[in-house]
């Protein structure tokens, strides 16, 4: 797999949760590190995504920003 994008990060998918639409696919990159990404259905089941399963989560942003209260 070659990607333009500069940030892939490989993770484990710790849960899949299907919705008539969308799932929310939940990865964890490292220990206590999850990433949550909501991808249509249909892509999550073409991908065949399942608990335990190997994983990318690819980032392609413009910007990215960063907030405190």
């Amino acid at each position: 797999m070659k990607l333009s994008a500069r940030n892939v990060i490989k993770g484990k998918v710790v849960k899949v949760t299907h919705g008539a639409v969308n799932s929310e696919v939940i990865l964890e990159a490292a220990p206590g590190v999850q990433i949550v990404a909501i991808i249509t259905r249909q892509s999550a089941e073409s991908l065949n995504l399942a608990e335990g399963a190997d994983a990318f989560a690819v980032v392609k942003a413009s910007s990215v920003m960063i907030a405190v209260e």
